[in-house]
């Protein structure tokens, strides 16, 4: 997916992926890997018939993990979490070796980070980060480690904020 990384990328600050290149993105979607062309249609706000083809595609695909991985990430765009959940676990039930589950553990955490549980979603990514480093993936590992420090960094600023007076849900007598 290296062509894929020119088409997109991901913002440092919400950890979503956005196109880049609208044009570049639209001729590739004929010839590329069905997990990249239901990403790309749905950066290009086709979800709907992402997921409708996404579906069709998991009921015969023989190896669907990817294919499992991208659907979560658009029900995670729709914020259906609970749905999404699901799948994640489904994928991480297939992972089979820690490159795999890395990935998996990584889109778990951005959920969670999308659903803004940023502590959990931290260690979802230092797990991912974890994994990709002891196979030597070390960009992937960085890439974990950056969603880490970002997640982090929200659940501090949370915390601040509860812990600020005046910001308490429940301000007592």
């Amino acid at each position: 997916m290296d062509n894929a990384q020119q088409l997109w990328r991901t913002d440092a600050a919400t950890l979503r992926d956005y196109i880049v290149d609208a044009t570049a993105a639209r001729a590739r979607i004929p010839v590329c890997p069905d997990p990249e062309k239901l990403w790309l249609m749905t950066l290009l706000g086709q979800e709907e018939q992402a997921l409708e083809e996404g579906l069709a595609l998991l009921r015969s695909s023989a190896e669907p993990l990817e294919l499992l991985l991208v659907l979560a990430g658009i029900l995670q765009r729709r914020y259906l979490w609970g749905d999404a959940a699901r799948l994640h676990e489904q994928a991480l039930r297939l992972a089979g070796t820690p490159v795999r589950e890395a990935r998996v553990r990584h889109q778990i955490g951005l959920r969670l980070f999308d659903e803004a549980l940023y502590r959990d979603a931290a260690a979802e990514f230092q797990w991912a980060s974890d994994l990709y480093r002891v196979r030597g993936k070390t960009e992937l590992a960085a890439a974990s480690d950056a969603a880490m420090h970002r997640a982090w960094q929200l659940a501090a600023a949370q915390l601040d904020y509860f812990r600020s007076p005046g910001s308490s849900p429940n301000p007592g007598p």
